[in-house]
């Protein structure tokens, strides 16, 4: 009872009372004023009761208009606040525009400006947009300035569609949903997005500029429901982007199948790397001063049950873009420091590292403990790390490989030449070899001069910068003259020995041992 008094409803109940016998007693100390007429037909105690009866149902009447005035702005105030819970959960709040729930609920998509009357069947076509090159703008202007962009992003798009046929599913990615338009011109409507949303952005006093991806896909044709049909425009958004960016590109059923077949072979590598059937052959690193075998390089090699052999370039890509690249890593790491251990103490074993991995902090660490459990001595691992790697985040790139070089590891740096890193990044990092890409080998003698004089760029850049140079991809004798003449350290390709599993490297030493012998 006492919670009940603190209560609104309580309070007006007691100011009820208290007016109800503020008036009693008003009208008891004037009774013989107010009740003459009543005497007339009645008795005082009839009077009086009839008179205590008409002042409590007026004060009953009046608590009770109270009470429903109080309801009446209670549900107003419920139901004010569940629009705005369900714009809150419905709409993202940076851009303001919906979010992925309010794609669910959208169940529009044959209404049209005319009524219904069309000339050809409802229809929508989806857009599935993904801007290329946010993450760069996120770390040069931080969060904020990637905020503003974001906010410009949804403006420009909004300009497309109808206010709630606009989404943005979080991240850089934005759905459009475009109502009645015929396929001859959702190509054209795909390219106006692209070119929209390329269009230099101002952010403070800088200028941006993004790429954007676009996937789409049509309802009925491609779903009977938006979802289905929303799914379809993401495949084609990624076969976009894997083509480059501001490319747009219209679902085809073949895209299912590819997708398909990738969620099949992500499951494949996954088992692989549980049982261990990813193995490292060993392509053989020769010294081309004195013609012996320095080194071998760890390649990752897949073969299935059925002896198809899946390519690196397939099951690395997918490793990446699954998480499953460090387990892969580790796993392969162990078993070639294993196997390396066995090799004559003059011979290093070459590992490549990811440019997913150079994001990890602890990547150093993680590698001396690997090496330090097969057994194997630090100074004969040599870690390579592509141009590519380092320019994602140069300070870190550079921690790592001090750690590295602190542990005693030898740090490469791989596919020289093709990359995006500045030669003035390049200062800054210690290499102690560089290895020339194999392009740039089976260029010799089909581009005339021009050609060889970009190869003899790399190799000055290299003894400027007191590094030794090792040349991959020779597989013929007039490539393997052109290096020796030019000065190279190390040399690889067929022409010294393809990829081998482990058991055929002793051998394969021995081997190569006597052939020296002999000359």
């Amino acid at each position: 009872m006492p919670a009940f008094l603190e209560t609104r409803a309580g309070q007006q109940l007691l100011a009820v009372i208290a007016g109800a016998v503020t008036v009693w007693g008003l009208l008891y100390a004037f009774r013989l004023n107010v009740m003459a007429t009543f005497r007339l037909f009645s008795s005082d105690r009839v009077d009086a009761l009839f008179l205590g009866f008409f002042i409590a149902g007026f004060a009953s009447f009046l608590y009770s208009l109270l009470r429903i005035f109080d309801l009446r702005q209670e549900m107003q105030r419920q139901q004010e606040n569940g629009r705005r819970a369900l714009w809150t959960a419905t709409h993202d709040h940076l851009t303001r525009l919906p979010n992925r729930y309010a794609f669910e609920r959208f169940e529009t998509l044959p209404a049209s400006g005319n009524g219904g009357a069309t000339e050809h069947p409802p229809m929508a076509t989806v857009f599935s947009v993904d801007l290329d090159g946010f993450k760069k703008v996120n770390d040069l202007l931080g969060h904020q300035g990637g905020d503003l962009l974001l906010q410009e992003v949804a403006k420009r798009l909004s300009a497309f569609g109808a206010e709630d046929c606009v989404f943005r599913f979080g991240g850089d990615e934005f759905i459009v949903v475009a109502r009645d338009l015929l396929p001859a011109r959702d190509a054209r409507f795909a390219e106006l997005i692209v070119h929209s949303l390329t269009r230099p952005i101002k952010i403070d006093a800088l200028r941006c500029q993004v790429g954007a991806s676009v996937g789409y896909a049509r309802w009925p044709e491609h779903g009977a429901e938006l979802k289905d049909v929303c799914h379809k425009s993401d495949i084609a958004l990624y076969e976009a982007k894997a083509l480059g960016a501001n490319t747009a590109l219209l679902f085809r059923e073949e895209m299912q199948s590819k997708v398909s077949d990738r969620a099949k072979l992500e499951g494949q590598l996954r088992t692989a790397i549980e049982t261990d059937r990813i193995r490292p052959f060993y392509q053989p690193l020769v010294d081309l001063r004195t013609g012996d075998v320095c080194g071998f390089e760890a390649l990752a090699r897949w073969t299935q049950d059925d002896g198809t052999s899946i390519s690196p370039q397939v099951f690395i890509s997918i490793a990446e873009e699954t998480g499953l690249i460090t387990p892969l890593f580790q796993q392969l790491l162990h078993t070639a420091c294993g196997d390396a251990k066995l090799w004559p103490e003059h011979i290093c074993l070459s590992f490549n590292l990811s440019a997913v991995q150079m994001e990890d902090r602890m990547l150093a660490m993680r590698i001396l403990e690997i090496v330090e459990e097969a057994g194997f001595a630090p100074e004969r691992l040599e870690i390579e790390i592509t141009e590519n790697a380092l320019i994602k985040d140069p300070a870190l790139a550079a921690a790592i490989i001090d750690d590295l070089h602190a542990a005693g590891i030898c740090v490469a740096l791989d596919d020289f030449g093709t990359g995006y890193s500045s030669l003035s990044q390049l200062a800054r990092y210690a290499f102690d070899k560089i290895k020339i890409d194999q392009s740039f080998v089976r260029s010799l003698g089909q581009g005339g001069v021009r050609h060889g004089k970009i190869v003899q760029a790399l190799l000055n850049l290299s003894r400027g910068l007191e590094v030794k140079t090792t040349v991959e991809g020779i597989e013929e004798h007039h490539q393997l003259a052109y290096f020796l003449n030019e000065g190279c350290d190390i040399g690889q390709g067929y022409l010294f020995g393809k990829a081998m599993p482990f058991d055929q490297t002793l051998p394969f030493l021995e081997e190569r041992l006597a052939i020296l012998k002999k000359a």
